[in-house]
């Protein structure tokens, strides 16, 4: 800024604009309230079914939600124009009173034009007027004015140019809509600005940092990991290949490794919090964040050399997606990358072990050298975009390949338990399925979309090809989707034969393949078991059919499909004694959050009903692996009977003559005939 703009620069037209903005944040502030209470409110407690489920629900809650973004996006306007304004009114009067101080020396400040300005002399004493003598000034004098106007237009560049900064990142971050980026006063934005540009800084350095910078490094990142405006301005200051140029000099010790060593312990919080920062300057839809997005992707499948070998930029990239919250459009664009490199490479596990001597992954015990792994758990935090990836065939078949087709490869320094990149293909399918982040303890019910049960359908298909190979690794996952599903699987097994036109219905055969394959481990068929008991429950609870008997059926016939299923899995494993040669608990009670929300009345039949079971089981541990009368397993017997009793209570009024003997020999009668249909569809 230059002497005279600051002098004589009119603040009118700002404190105007202020004025307008404050008018605009107090008329936001109520309609976000409104859209909150009102129109979202009334959302929320209506009763959401069909297309409206779908369409209109989701509608309404982005609706209310623009709403209270724009409110954040006005107000964060208002406080940087607000913070500016004051400042530059600030600065101008701090430059009245050096430049009167000045005349009182005799000296003034000159405009030269292009930014500068000089210091002179006022008056000359030769040209004073007669008897009169100009103040008198030393050449120190002259110095200290120059330093202090100087001081006074660099503070006013500041607050110019970072107020323009941050407002053009926080606004631009949204082409369309508003952002959620909120900041209380122009300094703050400006501090993040700065702290963004240190970091950056920093890291251009990579492991030639100091362990004091990287600790530096790593305190910033931490305390700006939700802030949108560090999050662009670091991310587009360090750049993809700076991104990436850093993590693997960092990762690689082989060139000595001091800062490795000095700070192993503290590793994985940097990589949590670089994950976290640029997952979310991702969610920016700002120009220079496209350009980024772009950028990495086009540089992901190219190889980075190390002194302790080669790695690809999907193997960097990837480790770093293990934590935030990454956008929808950029994970399924770098996961159609991966995808489609991996199919070329045709051997995919090969290369990515071929060269490196060093781990990219320090959270966990994962050396990092499976980038599909860090990127599967990306996809499971984000379960919109794990939908959106497993959902399609199109342009290519990523669910076929994740699911089935792709060589995975051990990626620990132990040689034991589960392949980890497919238990975060299995948390991804989950996300996919359900719409529920896996790694969420809190998380909630989703009402299903189209999405969720194209997902449902596809991974049925692909997972029942698999048979007998069907990875364990998916077994917890696929009785979790099922029991989300319970309508649709609860209906389907309990259905009298195969009918295309029942929009409710899966594959039958798919579906007991995959309920075999769960089925071989315990833990995992305790989760579906207790899902579809909730299932079973509730639709004797408030399912009306034209005949109450029907929800009877269903529920013996639900019971023999999965027993049939288990026996077959039994089959499979019988070799391994693991199944039957204890009661394992773990698997009850896994798969509730993940169970459509029901009531008091429910839980409690439910709770009745699986404590049956378990006493089923707890009697059923020791004895011989076989069908009893060539049908099913007697070991059902105390479960059928707590839903008989359940079925009698919620139908008092529709007994017509029944007792509790009958109708247990119904639901038996029908838990011989789900089992026989279940046979049925392998054959003998």
């Amino acid at each position: 800024m230059n002497l005279n703009t600051l002098r004589f620069g009119e603040f009118g037209k700002l404190a105007t604009a202020l004025a307008d903005w404050n008018t605009l944040v107090t008329n936001l502030e109520a309609l976000q309230r409104e859209a909150a209470e009102g129109l979202k409110g009334f959302a929320d407690k209506a009763d959401w079914a069909g297309v409206n489920s779908q369409v209109s629900r989701e509608f309404i809650t982005k609706t209310a939600g623009e709403f209270s973004d724009a409110y954040s996006q006005a107000k964060t306007v208002r406080n940087i124009l607000q913070d500016t304004h004051d400042e530059l009114v600030g600065h101008r009067e701090r430059l009245k009173t050096a430049l009167d101080n000045g005349l009182k020396k005799n000296l003034t400040v000159m405009d030269t034009g292009n930014g500068t300005f000089t210091v002179t002399m006022n008056v000359h004493p030769d040209r004073a007027a007669e008897g009169h003598t100009p103040p008198e000034h030393t050449p120190e004098d002259m110095t200290a004015l120059r330093d202090e106007v100087a001081r006074i237009l660099g503070d006013a560049t500041t607050s110019d140019s970072t107020a323009a900064e941050a407002l053009k990142i926080s606004v631009g971050q949204s082409e369309l809509g508003f952002s959620d980026a909120s900041f209380a006063d122009r300094d703050a934005a400006a501090q993040s600005l700065k702290d963004a540009q240190r970091v950056a800084d920093l890291m251009k350095k990579g492991d030639d940092m100091s362990p004091e910078e990287f600790d530096e490094a790593n305190r910033l990142l931490a305390a700006h990991r939700a802030d949108p405006l560090f999050q662009e301005k670091f991310a587009t200051t360090l750049g993809p290949r700076g991104t990436m140029d850093f993590w693997a000099d960092l990762s690689d010790g082989t060139d000595g490794g001091g800062l490795q060593r000095a700070r192993l312990g503290q590793l994985a919080d940097l990589q949590k919090n670089l994950g976290m920062t640029l997952a979310g300057a991702t969610q920016s839809d700002s120009p220079a964040m496209r350009s980024w997005s772009d950028q990495l992707i086009q540089l992901s499948d190219q190889r980075f050399t190390q002194r302790g070998g080669d790695v690809y930029g999907f193997q960097m990239m990837s480790n770093l997606m293990r934590t935030g919250d990454w956008d929808n459009t950029f994970l399924n664009r770098y996961g159609d990358k991966l995808v489609a490199t991996e199919k070329e490479m045709k051997i995919p596990d090969r290369f990515y072990q071929m060269e490196p001597t060093f781990k990219t992954n320090f959270i966990g015990e994962e050396r990092g050298l499976d980038p599909m792994s860090g990127f599967m758990t990306a996809l499971s935090n984000s379960p919109d975009a794990a939908t959106e990836f497993f959902r399609d065939d199109q342009p290519q078949d990523n669910a076929r390949w994740v699911l089935k087709d792709r060589p995975y490869f051990d990626d620990s320094p132990f040689k034991d338990g589960p392949n980890e990149a497919k238990d975060a293909a299995g948390r991804a399918l989950l996300a996919a399925a359900t719409g529920m982040n896996p790694n969420d303890p809190n998380a909630r019910f989703v009402e299903h979309t189209d999405g969720h049960r194209a997902v449902l359908d596809r991974s049925l298909a692909i997972l029942a090809e698999t048979k007998d190979d069907f990875p364990a690794e998916f077994r917890d996952d696929m009785a979790k989707i099922l029991a989300n599903h319970g309508d649709s699987v609860h209906h389907t097994m309990s259905s009298l034969a195969a009918d295309d036109s029942d929009p409710r219905q899966l594959d039958r055969k798919q579906l007991l393949e995959v309920t075999k394959q769960i089925s071989r481990d315990q833990a995992a068929y305790g989760m579906l078991n207790e899902g579809l008991t909730h299932e079973i429950v509730r639709d004797i609870r408030y399912d009306r059919p034209d005949d109450p008997r029907e929800t009877l059926l269903r529920a013996g016939a639900t019971m023999g499909f999965l027993e049939e299923a288990r026996y077959q899995a039994l089959e499979v494993d019988k070799d391994d004694p693991t199944w039957t040669a204890k009661w394992v608990e773990s698997g009850v009670g896994a798969a509730v959050s993940f169970i459509p929300v029901v009531d008091g009345v429910v839980d409690k039949g439910v709770g009745l009903a699986v404590e049956a079971w378990k006493q089923d089981e707890e009697q059923r541990i020791n004895e011989e692996n076989q069908r009893m009368k060539g049908d099913t397993f007697t070991a059902r017997e105390r479960q059928l009977q707590a839903l008989a009793d359940e079925w009698i209570a919620a139908n008092q009024g529709h007994l017509d003559g029944g007792n509790r003997y009958t109708i247990t020999n119904d639901i038996n009668g029908a838990a011989f005939d789900g089992n026989n249909r279940a046979q049925g569809l392998v054959g003998k």
